[in-house]
């Protein structure tokens, strides 16, 4: 089974196992091979040479060392030797050097003070450590001393003197009061290196009796207190009062005040000192000087700079500090202290010295037998050290001579060595500040190739990235190494590979051919040996869409998108990270499998998003920012400047924008005097202003506030700035909009906008209302009224004109003379009716009517126009009247003419014209009567095929609806229809008009007929109803499944469709439509369950449209297509007869009536007779209606026909397929709307009806809107 590493790209180098390369070998770290060779001791771990114990604890001096075999240890002490065996204090680890002295039970630290040596020693040689010199810590008790009282003069200097014991470590000094706080310290008042406490000069806050010098010995973790030292101040006025208590008059001099002084320096004394240091420390130089003022201290170097980056001030640069100080660092450091009166300086002269430091130490040899090699030890300090050499632990004077090896001051030379040459060797240096010693072996083997790589190992890494194979290996002498490819390749040569002196081969930009087996081979002249090892090369991970830029609102929603690529054998792992780090532990953030989500985006979330892909192998990543914008803060810090009488200056600072620049800032303003609270525009400016200069107006106690504007929204308003009273004026303009209007025949109302509170420019605002009759020579009326903004004027002619004016003024005076508005008096009903009323008939559903205008004195107010009243009389084709409607047209303005649409062809109309003004309406020209022509008819109303035999087939039908004219015949078209709908030759019959039915013989048997029928009048052909039959065969019933019958009754914008369907049972039924004479395609409806009806919703009003029915399943079976076209838009009446009180009682009675002949045919039909109402049913079926289903409860088609009786079986609406609710309310839509309707300039109307109905004695049978129930359930729908 093969083991599998990974390589990861980034890491390009392969950590190489070399010691040190003198004569060619190098032993790898490997444990097992460590094992198995022989190798001399090696000191691994020891005490340092200046080791401080705790003596209350067991001593532990400790002493590791390796080796093979493993070595056995030895000590000297204080240069003799030291046997364990005869102290029972004192034992050693096992398989160790390391020796414990028991302190803890009865030993004394102080008895096993000295210098102690270890030595490790095998058959190969032997290790020495260092010389460890023990000594146990001391923290002794202070001496006790008297200590006087010190009294100080205020302004002089003073030194408090610690002098702490001697102890081992020594110990860190810190001042504190009885308290245990420290004292607290200044560039007046200070501690030194040495412990001590200087005061530059003494104030009398510093008199105190608790200064306390506390030494801290941490090695033993003690703290001793030296005894508390008192100080007392004296300042001059105390001293003064003193004296004069204790002298006479004539003896009293005083005391001089306290006067400045220039420094003098309390440490160190003299002009010049000098200070030694060891090269690696840390140099501290202080220098603490008295005076008043307290001086200030600088440090220079003579003749160079202090370094820089190892320089440090310390103590209120009292004390310079330089670290890691080297030669260099060597020269005179001045320190200068100066207070206004003068300076003083010291010039300390530095020396660095140096214990021995290496340069080059002795590395350790490994040789075969017959090589060469050096040992070099070479070591610097200041003084120059002496290098001195020792073998296995004894100077190599008197060691045991080795032919091999010669000895050259710091340098060792080996020629032809031989497995008795390995030892341990020693090198001391050392002068007068210290020593190194360092130990260093030669070992001499003579070993086989080995490789250490283990076999099969599997390099995994990415094309185009470098593969490092390992062939780590050890030998002696150093083997030869070989790389092939696969198991019988030649050698590997050539710039393709770099080969590693460590065994490793190098393919610098591995390819997918580079994979496969790879066999390392290592020689020597004591042996052969190979490894092979696996190479795989993987596609690499690449993130194919990457994230991307992106702008958020403010809780909004962000989606980053990280889709990557990568190979199959490769499990990638992803993660995001904002800013370089994790994100934040936040359930807002959604880590999906490609994507991130933040929620509710935050200021915080701003940010830059890394999509990282690791896999073993490899690493990818991409990011983008994140910028999450809002609204802006609001300005704040609102002040206002160069405050005058009409303008202002206003400033403010702007907010925050939030990542979106401000477009514009919006000042607004609030008037606390006259309205608290409500905030006005005022003005705005460019987003880069914060300035802006105001207009005020007189009399307004000012509050400005600012909104900053970016693309993101409006900021919420700063807070208000102070307020501004401006000065009071007489106002500066009128009121506006001043009118005069009359609402009665005998006043004037004078009205106007009055001014806001402040454009009233002061106190006291009032209006100076002022009329005269226009043309007539008046003088001015005047009247001064409060702040209202109407007046009335009583008492006026009707209908005259007036000039009119309103001046606005307050306390201090009058506005502007105002401008002069016209306006009239109350207007009242017109007196005369329009005469010569003309009616122009056009056709047979559009007239003209013309009229004189009336005089404009009769008027007796503005002229709105003139409305037309007029309405049906009767229909000349049958001679009955109908109940009157009345339609009303208005025409604005002075016009005297206008278009009458929607009439009823071949009827008679009455009309007449009254003028209107403001008041309301004339009175009435005399009725004008008009009759239209004749008109095309509608459809038949139906069209029924029965009694099919072999050769014939009967037709009936009904007459129109409506005939607009005397019916001349009706025409019969037919032809055959083939099984795959084809046509045949079509056959016309003309028909006289007084016939209902047809026989149609000679036919072809079991074949189907398409039949079109219509009616004529002497104006032309209506619209046709068609119809499909089919003949017999063999005088059986066809089987043949049709749809028949299809008939359509339309509204404004719906249809019933309803049909009759014989065939085969539970066929699923489905209807197509659309306009007719357009080439789209046919819209299909599906009809839920088996039902012969349908309703076509969401038509549009006016609009023609063609229809057909089919059946599902039955080989594309289905209907003829029939045309209907939607009733227009209508206008509304003005009075809904639903809810008049006259309407309500009749329907009331004819309930009650209908029973009342309910009961009384139940009663004759039991006795076996007949009634008179059963009998004109059968006479006279009416088509026009069908009664409420009795198979799902909802209506069939109603129709407002002049019987208003049901429809029986079969019967249909007629083919024109409009309700006749909309039949008798003669929309005019294509001419107006509304109740003002009115003409255009060509005279085209726009107007509304008249609900309003006179009723009027029948004649006939006609009654289109009686009040049948039927009409009543139109009413309420």
């Amino acid at each position: 089974m093969m083991k599998t590493i990974s390589i990861p790209t980034s890491k390009t180098s392969l950590v190489l196992f070399l010691c040190q390369i003198i004569s060619a070998l190098d032993v790898p770290l490997d444990s097992k091979l460590l094992e198995e060779l022989s190798q001399p001791p090696t000191i691994t771990q020891q005490s340092p040479k200046d080791y401080i114990v705790d003596p209350r604890e067991n001593i532990v001096i400790q002493c590791e060392a390796k080796g093979k075999p493993p070595p056995s240890f030895s000590w000297t002490r204080n240069g003799t030797h030291f046997d364990i065996d005869k102290d029972a204090q004192v034992t050693m680890k096992p398989n160790s050097g390391t020796l414990v002295i028991n302190i803890m039970n009865g030993g004394k630290a102080e008895a096993y003070e000295g210098v102690y040596q270890c030595t490790a020693r095998n058959e190969r040689g032997a290790a020495v450590s260092n010389n460890i010199v023990i000594r146990p810590s001391r923290s002794p008790l202070w001496t006790k001393e008297k200590l006087e009282p010190n009294h100080v003069r205020e302004g002089d200097s003073l030194v408090l003197h610690c002098r702490p014991p001697v102890g081992l470590p020594p110990p860190i000094i810190f001042w504190m009061d009885n308290a245990f706080q420290r004292l607290p310290q200044s560039e007046r008042v200070s501690q030194g290196l040495n412990g001590d406490l200087y005061f530059s000069n003494v104030q009398p806050e510093d008199t105190r009796e608790d200064y306390i010098c506390y030494a801290r010995f941490n090695h033993t973790q003690t703290i001793q207190q030296k005894q508390p030292i008192s100080v007392k101040v004296f300042s001059m006025d105390s001293l003064n009062d003193t004296i004069a208590a204790n002298l006479s008059d004539t003896d009293i001099y005083g005391a001089k005040p306290v006067t400045e002084r220039q420094p003098v320096l309390l440490t160190p004394t003299g002009s010049t000192s000098t200070k030694v240091e060891l090269r690696g420390n840390v140099l501290l130089l202080e220098c603490i000087a008295a005076g008043l003022p307290t001086p200030v201290i600088r440090w220079i170097k003579e003749g160079g700079e202090l370094p820089a980056n190892r320089t440090f001030f310390e103590n209120f640069k009292k004390t310079l500090k330089i670290i890691d100080v080297s030669e260099a660092d060597s020269g005179n450091y001045k320190c200068i202290a100066r207070n206004p009166l003068g300076s003083v300086h010291h010039v300390i002269s530095v020396t660095v010295k140096a214990a021995p430091y290496w340069i080059t130490a002795p590395r350790n040899l490994v040789l075969s037998p017959g090589e060469d090699g050096i040992l070099i030890c070479r070591a610097n300090g200041n003084p120059k050290p002496r290098i001195s050499w020792l073998a296995n632990g004894v100077p190599i004077a008197i060691a045991p001579e080795d032919p091999s090896r010669k000895v050259d001051g710091d340098t060792i030379i080996f020629s032809h060595v031989q497995e008795r040459s390995s030892a341990v060797y020693q090198c001391n240096a050392s002068n007068e500040y210290g020593y190194l010693l360092a130990n260093a072996f030669v070992n001499v083997l003579a070993e086989p190739p080995r490789i250490l790589t283990p076999a099969n190992k599997l390099y995994q890494v990415i094309a185009d990235s470098p593969a490092l194979l390992d062939c780590a290996y050890f030998g002696s002498p150093k083997p030869e190494i070989e790389w092939f490819k696969g198991v019988k390749g030649s050698i590997l040569r050539g710039n393709e590979y770099v080969f590693h002196d460590n065994g490793t081969l190098e393919i610098p930009v591995a390819q997918k051919s580079s994979a496969g087996t790879y066999t390392c081979v290592a020689r020597n002249e004591l042996g052969k040996i190979q490894n092979e090892v696996q190479l795989e090369i993987k596609d690499p991970t690449m993130i194919i869409k990457q994230p991307e830029y992106k702008v958020i609102q403010r809780y909004g929603q962000a989606s980053f998108e990280c889709i990557i690529k990568h190979d199959s054998t490769l499990l990638p792992t992803v993660t995001w990270l904002k800013d370089n780090d994790e994100l934040p532990d936040d359930e807002r953030f959604l880590v999906g499998k490609d994507n991130l989500t933040i929620m509710n985006v935050t200021d915080k979330d701003d940010g830059t998003y890394t999509c990282v892909v690791n896999t073993t192998l490899d690493s990818v990543s991409a990011s983008a920012v994140l910028t999450v914008v809002a609204r802006p803060n609001p300005p704040f810090d609102l002040e206002l400047t160069g405050q005058l009488e009409r303008s202002i200056e206003l400033s403010w600072i702007p907010g925050d924008e939030n990542n979106s620049p401000i477009t514009n800032f919006v000042i607004e303003y609030e008037d606390a005097l006259h309205e608290p609270g409500v905030w006005h525009y005022q003005t705005e400016v460019p987003g880069t202003q914060t300035t802006v200069q105001l207009k005020l107006s007189p009399y307004v106690n000012y509050s400005f506030r600012v909104i900053a504007v970016n693309k993101i929204g409006r900021s919420q308003p700063s807070e208000p700035s102070e307020q501004y009273l401006t000065k009071s004026a007489s106002p500066d303009e009128n009121p506006a909009n001043v009118q005069g209007i009359g609402s009665e025949p005998d006043n004037l109302v004078i009205t106007w906008e009055p001014l806001k509170g402040f454009q009233s420019n002061g106190p006291g605002l009032q209006y100076k209302v002022s009329w005269r009759q226009k043309d007539v020579d008046d003088e001015w009326t005047s009247v001064i009224v409060a702040n209202v903004s109407k007046y009335i004027v009583s008492g006026t002619p009707t209908f005259v004109p007036y000039e009119i004016k309103v001046q606005a003024l307050n306390d201090l005076g009058y506005a502007p003379e105002p401008s002069e508005v016209i306006g009239h008096s109350g207007e009242d009903l017109p007196m005369v009716a329009p005469g010569n009323v003309q009616v122009h008939v056009i056709n047979s559903t559009l007239a003209k009517v013309h009229w004189d205008p009336v005089p404009l004195k009769t008027i007796r107010g503005h002229l709105q126009g003139y409305k037309v009243y007029y309405w049906k009389v009767q229909s000349l084709s049958r001679r009955s009247r109908r109940h009157v409607e009345k339609k009303i047209l208005t025409f604005r303005g002075n016009k005297t003419f206008g278009m009458l649409p929607g009439l009823e062809p071949y009827s008679s109309y009455k009309l007449n014209v009254r003028v209107v003004n403001g008041k309301g309406e004339g009175p009435a020209s005399p009725d004008k009567v008009f009759n239209t022509p004749e008109g095309v008819p509608s459809s038949p109303s139906f069209l029924k095929i029965t009694n099919p035999t072999l050769d014939s087939l009967t037709l009936e039908w009904g007459s129109p609806t409506h005939p607009n004219g005397v019916l001349t015949s009706y025409t019969l078209k037919f032809q055959p229809i083939n099984n795959t709908h084809e046509l045949g030759p079509l056959v016309e019959i003309r028909i006289p008009a007084n016939e209902s039915s047809l026989i149609l013989k000679n036919l072809n048997y079991s074949t189907r007929y398409k039949f079109y029928f219509n009616a004529q009048t002497s104006v032309g052909s209506g619209n046709q109803i068609t119809e499909e039959a089919v003949t017999i065969m063999d005088e059986v019933q066809p089987l043949y499944p049709r749809i028949r019958n299809v008939t359509t009754a339309a509204a404004e914008t719906y249809a019933n469709i309803s049909w009759e369907y014989e065939g085969p049972d539970h066929a699923n039924f489905y209807v197509e439509y659309g306009v007719a004479g357009s080439k789209e395609d046919w819209k299909k409806e599906i009809v839920n369950g088996s039902r012969s009806f349908f309703v076509l919703k969401g038509l549009t009003p006016g609009t023609a449209y063609k229809v057909r029915v089919g059946a599902e399943g039955l080989s594309g079976f289905r209907s003829s297509e029939d045309v209907f076209e939607t009733g227009p838009a209508m206008a509304s009446r003005q009075v809904d007869i639903a809810t008049q009180g006259w309407f309500i009682g009749l329907m009331c009675a004819v309930a009650l009536l209908i029973l009342i002949l309910l009961i009384v045919c139940f009663i004759r039909r039991n006795k076996g007779g007949k009634y008179p109402v059963k009998e004109k049913e059968d006479a006279h079926a009416d088509p026009e209606i069908q009664p409420m289903k009795e198979d799902d409860g909802t209506f069939g088609e109603y129709s407002d026909a002049e019987d208003h009786k049901p429809l029986k079986k079969g019967s249909r609406t007629p083919s024109d397929r409009t309700v006749k609710k909309e039949d008798s309310d003669d929309s005019l839509v294509d001419y107006g709307e509304g109740v003002n309707g009115q003409f255009n300039e060509d005279g085209s109307f726009i107007g509304q009806y008249s609900g309003k109905k006179e009723k009027e004695p029948a004649e006939g049978n006609e009654s289109s809107e009686a009040p049948s129930p039927v009409n009543a359930m139109n009413s309420f729908v």
